[in-house]
């Protein structure tokens, strides 16, 4: 895998919503329960994020319910999403240790 650009935190919070198979509205509403209403993502903003997605592979559609287009995470998807979770486990690590004093 090719070295990975952080993740906006839009974009984190739909691959974290879709280890669960969603619709967009769904979508939207988990992000805003996960994120205590900090985060809102507009429609504009989640299919252009959605489009982007399916073409990297890191998303693909869900085959359950005909009536609405629901889309799940891919295995790539996940390995991206960890990496990212990596990344943003070595800023607070290193944030706590420059500002309580502990890197010395």
């Amino acid at each position: 895998m090719a070295k990975q650009s952080a993740l906006t935190e839009p974009v984190y919070y739909i691959l974290l919503s879709l280890l669960t198979p969603m619709h967009g509205y769904g979508i939207m509403q988990n992000v805003k329960k996960l994120t205590n209403g900090r985060v809102n993502i507009g429609a504009g903003t989640l299919y252009g994020a959605i489009n982007t997605l399916l073409s990297k592979g890191f998303i693909a559609e869900h085959k359950s319910d005909p009536s609405k287009k629901e889309y799940i995470i891919t295995e790539e998807g996940r390995a991206i999403l960890s990496a990212e979770l990596s990344r943003l486990k070595e800023l607070v690590k290193n944030g706590e240790e420059i500002l309580e004093g502990t890197n010395e």
